[in-house]
C-alpha cells in the first residue's frame, strides 16, 4: 500500500472499523418477503433436503468441489488473506459457525456464486476482485455469507436439478409449456434471493454507499471517476417510471431470462431497504432469532409474501403497476387508458372534433341501429 492510503493498483483501503455483529440472527430477518416465504415452505418439508443430498451423486457437485480445488486458488491465511480476513469477519458478523471453503477463480468476468449441497462453497472471479475496492468487496463476500446462511446453495441446487429432470420429459404433451412455468418461477425465485444477499451484504459491509458503488462498478466496470451513484440511483427511477404500456411488457420480456434483478433495480431496492425501519431495527439489535425458525408459520410467510406484492404494486410507477393498481380500486375509465397505454402499436386513431361525438358527419344520412367506430388501421 502506498503512502497515501491507498493500493499501488488504485483500489482503495478503508481503515478498520467497529462493526456491529448480530448473535443468533435469522436469515428471515434480511429475506425478502417472496424468497423468505418460498425458504419457509421448504424448510417445513421434514426430510426434503435430505433426500436430494442423499442423491447428491447425481449431481456435478463433487466433480465441482475437485476442479476448484485443483483449478483454483483457495483463500486462506497465506493465500488472499484479506479476502480470508472478510469472510471470517462477515461469518463472524452474522453469527455462522462454520466458516465455508472460498476459492478465487481466474475469469476476467466479474462474478461470485456460493453453489453446493453437502456444504456452501463460496467462489469468487478474479475479475471481480480486481473491480472493487476493500469496502465494496465486504459487501460482496457478505452477499455470499447470506446466500450461504439463508441455505440457498442447498435450495437453489435441489430446484436445479428438478428443472434438470423436467426436461428429460420434455417430449410430454405440453412438457414444454410446464417447464417454462418451471423456469420462469425458479427465475423469479433466484431473482429474489439476490435481493436478500445484497441485504445480508450491506448488514456485513455496514456502509450503504459501498454496496450501491460495487452494483455500479459491476454494470459499468472500473471507472469510478466517471460514474455518480446519486445519477446511477436516477436511472432506476427512471427505468420504472419511464415510457408506456408497452415499455412495460418489454420490462417483463427482458427479465424473465435473468437469474439476477437488472444492478439499478438491485441499487434503488437496497437504499429503499437501508432507509426501512426493518434496517434500522436490525442495527439496533432487534431481530428474529434462528433458534425461533422452527416455529414460523407457512401461512403467514406467504401472507407476508403477497401483502409485499401487493405494497410494490401499490407503490410502484410503472405504467403497467399502475394500471394493475386502478383495477384493484376500481377506477373507472380503464378502457381508454389501456388504449393510450398501447397507442403507437397500430399508428394514431383516425381523430375526431367534439361535435361528431353525438352527430353524424355532415352529407351523410342518419344510420338505423347503433353507429359502427370505424377501427384503427395497421401501419406497415
Amino acid at each position: 500500500m502506498s503512502d497515501d492510503g491507498h493500493e499501488r493498483n488504485g483500489h482503495e483501503r478503508v481503515p478498520s472499523r467497529q462493526r456491529r455483529r448480530f448473535p443468533g440472527i435469522s436469515s428471515r430477518a434480511y429475506e425478502h418477503p417472496a424468497d423468505r416465504s418460498a425458504l419457509v415452505a421448504l424448510r417445513k418439508l421434514s426430510g426434503f433436503d435430505t433426500v436430494f443430498k442423499a442423491l447428491s451423486g447425481l449431481l456435478p457437485e463433487r466433480s465441482l468441489r475437485l476442479l476448484f480445488l485443483s483449478d483454483s486458488v483457495r483463500v486462506s491465511d497465506q493465500q488472499f488473506a484479506h479476502l480470508n480476513d472478510m469472510l471470517r469477519d462477515a461469518c463472524y458478523i452474522l453469527d455462522l459457525e462454520k466458516v465455508p471453503p472460498m476459492y478465487v477463480n481466474q475469469d476476467p468476468q466479474p462474478n461470485a456464486m456460493c453453489i453446493g449441497l453437502d456444504e456452501p462453497i463460496i467462489v469468487v472471479t478474479t475479475g471481480l476482485v480486481e473491480l472493487l475496492d476493500e469496502e465494496e468487496m465486504r459487501a460482496v463476500v457478505g452477499h455470499e455469507v447470506g446466500h450461504a446462511l439463508s441455505g440457498h446453495s442447498v435450495y437453489r441446487t435441489i430446484l436445479l436439478f428438478l428443472t434438470t429432470l423436467a426436461l428429460r420429459v420434455a417430449w410430454i404433451p405440453l412438457g414444454n409449456l410446464a417447464i417454462m412455468a418451471v423456469v420462469t418461477a425458479l427465475r423469479e425465485w433466484f431473482r429474489k434471493s439476490e435481493l436478500s444477499a445484497d441485504r445480508a451484504g450491506l448488514l456485513v459491509g455496514q456502509d450503504p454507499r459501498a454496496s450501491m458503488r460495487g452494483l455500479m462498478k459491476i454494470a459499468g466496470g472500473n471507472h469510478l471517476h466517471e460514474m455518480n451513484v446519486d445519477a446511477f440511483l436516477q436511472q432506476a427511477e427512471e427505468y420504472e417510471a419511464g415510457g408506456d404500456l408497452r415499455d412495460s411488457v418489454l420490462k417483463i420480456l427482458n427479465v424473465l431470462p435473468r437469474s439476477h434483478p437488472f444492478t439499478t433495480v438491485r441499487a434503488a431496492e437496497l437504499k429503499k431497504w437501508a432507509e426501512s425501519r426493518d434496517y434500522q431495527r436490525i442495527m439496533d439489535g432487534h431481530y428474529p432469532r434462528r433458534d425461533g425458525d422452527k416455529d414460523t408459520s407457512v401461512s403467514d410467510s406467504f401472507k407476508e409474501s403477497a401483502a409485499s406484492y401487493a405494497s410494490d404494486v401499490k407503490s410502484s410507477k410503472d405504467p403497467l403497476m399502475k394500471l394493475v393498481s386502478d383495477i384493484a380500486g376500481g377506477a373507472g375509465g380503464l378502457g381508454g387508458r389501456v388504449k393510450r397505454g398501447f397507442d403507437g402499436f397500430t399508428g394514431p386513431a383516425p381523430r375526431k372534433d367534439a361535435a361528431s361525438k353525438d352527430a353524424p358527419p355532415q352529407d351523410t344520412p342518419p344510420q338505423d341501429g347503433p353507429a359502427q367506430e370505424t377501427p384503427p388501421r395497421d401501419e406497415e
